[in-house]
């Protein structure tokens, strides 16, 4: 019985994939079927793509604004704001991750063993 979009006995199948996982132990806990295990993700590559992409917005706003200053009539002073903007607030998010993650080791190096 389909009611609008939305196939009921998809619904009925996937509640039955669920009460058959909320019943096996933890240990026997799999990928869902259809999903594959997801990657572990390492916690360095992970800060090294964020910190290349913030790179990567911050040379391509001073590329834009060097263009724009040069008389590049493809550029529009309205481009080289946006990509500033985009480019600060990515600097200004990193600035604040950082913060925490300092924060963060200093709480630990101070917990008593």
């Amino acid at each position: 019985m389909k009611t609008g979009m939305i196939d009921a006995s998809k619904i009925e199948s996937m509640i039955a994939q669920l009460k058959a996982a909320a019943t096996r132990p933890e240990s026997a806990l799999g990928p869902v079927q259809g999903e594959k295990a997801a990657a572990r993700a390492d916690f360095a590559g992970a800060l090294k793509s964020a910190l290349d992409q913030v790179n990567s917005a911050q040379t391509k706003s001073e590329d834009l604004a060097k263009r724009f200053v040069m008389g590049d009539d493809t550029i529009n002073l309205s481009d080289v704001m946006i990509n500033s903007q985009k480019a600060n607030i990515a600097f200004q998010a990193t600035i604040q991750v950082r913060n925490k993650l300092v924060s963060a080791y200093h709480d630990i190096m101070n917990m008593s063993v």
